[in-house]
C-alpha cells in the first residue's frame, strides 16, 4: 500500500445499525469499525477492505489496485489467518 496508511480496526461501530464506520483523529490516524456479529465472513472482509480504501481516500485506479491486491491476498491464503512471523 505505497503512500497509504494502515488504519486500526475495532468492533462494533458506535452507530447502532451501522455495518461500518470510519473515525479520523486529529493526529492523522484512522480507525475503521466493522460489525462482526450476524454477518457472513466475506461481508466483514469486504467492509475491512473498503474501510481501508476510504481511510486512505483512494479513488479510481488506486482504489481498484488496493481492492484487487487485498482480494488476491485473501484468495491466496484461502481465508486462513496469516502469521506475523
Amino acid at each position: 500500500m505505497s503512500g497509504g496508511i494502515a488504519p486500526s480496526f475495532r468492533s462494533p461501530p458506535r452507530t447502532v445499525g451501522s455495518d461500518r464506520a470510519l473515525r479520523r483523529r486529529a493526529d492523522g490516524s484512522v480507525s475503521v469499525a466493522v460489525r462482526l456479529s450476524g454477518r457472513p465472513f466475506v461481508a466483514v472482509v469486504a467492509d475491512m477492505i473498503e474501510g481501508t480504501i476510504a481511510a486512505n481516500r483512494f479513488e479510481g485506479a488506486a482504489a481498484e489496485d488496493l481492492r484487487r491486491r487485498c482480494w488476491c491476498a485473501i484468495d491466496a491464503t484461502q481465508g486462513q489467518v496469516l502469521s506475523a512471523a
